[in-house]
């Protein structure tokens, strides 16, 4: 066991003792990183988890935390859109100026609502332009002119994105959501720079409409859901990634700090390591900070089995299904794969895992990681997480205001 630089521990439970350590080496590999830690910490499985290696996106984990920590779960990105021109014959002569607030979820459903709101102050049609004022993220891709905002302002939208809407103004009519949509009109015509039209910065400056994001809670949950890397400029919001870094180092123990290494905060920089121990402790943090407001891990996390993206259908079987609630990554490039969560239990409380598969092809590290996950439903008295999936489209959270 010394040769094979491992540290196994052996537990006990109402129904006996069980060596973890065993199922670890061979379902995982002997040179595998594994943690496995109960709420009252005692530490039930240790392999090879002080060794970093790359985790790829379990690397939003500490993103994630950095992020409640500045911002709260509450705190709303705001776009918001203003003209320094007059409304005039169903026109607005002038440009529309978009300020970008940093939403990294602004989508094609939510345009169509703001050309909507546009709609309801009487403009059809933009004798002007779209200027934009900010670092703007459209459709999950960088927008550094605005021209993928100007296009589904303008109605140029996928037809999913349209029924997304029109299946939320239905819901509206019937009282279910507090605010109705007209969409009289899809979408407001831009019909280039203006002869009347005034420059950028004039006095007369005035809001119209106001974008507020989802909560940073749900659409944080959302980007962990899909394991979305646009969690990399994202991470910018929490000071970048040196930032977090530093605020993950700082909330673990001293001999944990140099196990952490992030070059951004999504997972895709190969600079990234995180050791299992260290993930666990993370993840540990990452629970209590969201308990110190109300809110558990399946606040922020993918619940496997049920929530759409990375987890819908790894631990799903019957008696899995709702048990597990965690953070996958992936990076082949790298050899990356993991899987870090969380297990609630009748007699341990919480009990957290970390599995940091490195030099194993994906497809087999997922199986293995799953096949780990279920020794240890298996051995453990886990219980279904108290959960119920929000399955409303994000703009029902969202808020699309006209300015007062």
């Amino acid at each position: 066991m010394a040769v094979l630089g491992l540290l196994a521990v052996s537990v006990a439970t109402a129904a006996g003792k069980f060596d973890l350590s065993a199922e670890a080496r061979s379902i995982l590999g002997a040179d595998q990183g594994v943690y496995v830690e109960a709420q009252d910490g005692t530490v039930l499985l240790s392999q090879s988890a002080a060794r970093p290696v790359h985790p790829a996106s379990v690397s939003k984990v500490p993103t994630t935390l950095a992020l409640l920590r500045k911002l709260g779960p509450e705190y709303r990105f705001v776009t918001t859109f203003a003209t320094n021109g007059q409304i005039k014959d169903g026109a607005l002569v002038g440009d529309l100026l978009v300020d970008a607030g940093g939403n990294p979820a602004l989508v094609d459903e939510d345009a169509l609502l703001v050309a909507d709101r546009l709609g309801e102050l009487g403009i059809r049609q933009v004798v002007g332009d779209l200027r934009l004022r900010g670092s703007l993220i459209f459709d999950w891709q960088p927008d550094e002119a605005g021209a993928a905002l100007r296009r589904a302002l303008a109605g140029q939208i996928p037809p999913g994105a349209l029924a997304t809407v029109r299946a939320f103004e239905l819901e509206a009519a019937a009282g279910v959501t507090p605010r109705p949509v007209s969409l009289q009109a899809h979408g407001v015509a831009f019909a280039g720079a203006g002869r009347d039209a005034d420059p950028v910065g004039a006095s007369n400056e005035r809001p119209l409409v106001i974008h507020r994001s989802q909560p940073l809670l749900p659409l944080a949950k959302s980007l962990n859901d899909y394991s979305n890397n646009i969690f990399k400029p994202l991470a910018d919001q929490a000071g970048g990634a040196a930032a977090v870094e530093s605020l993950a180092r700082s909330v673990v123990p001293t001999a944990m700090s140099s196990e952490i290494t992030l070059g951004d905060g999504a997972g895709t920089d190969p600079r990234n390591r995180l050791s299992p121990r260290v993930t666990v402790r993370l993840l540990r943090v990452l629970d209590k900070e969201l308990q110190s407001t109300g809110h558990s891990l399946v606040d922020i996390l993918p619940v496997a089995g049920i929530d759409d993206g990375t987890l819908r259908h790894r631990l799903d079987e019957p008696g899995e299904a709702g048990r597990v609630v965690g953070k996958t990554g992936t990076f082949g490039d790298y050899g990356a794969s993991a899987l870090t969560g969380a297990i609630s239990t009748s007699d341990r409380g919480t009990v957290y895992f970390a599995i940091l598969n490195h030099g194993v092809p994906v497809p087999e590290a997922r199986r293995r990681q799953d096949r780990f996950v279920r020794v240890l439903l298996s051995h453990l008295n886990s219980v279904p997480w108290n959960y119920q999936r929000d399955a409303r489209p994000a703009i029902a959270r969202a808020e699309v205001l006209k300015a007062p």
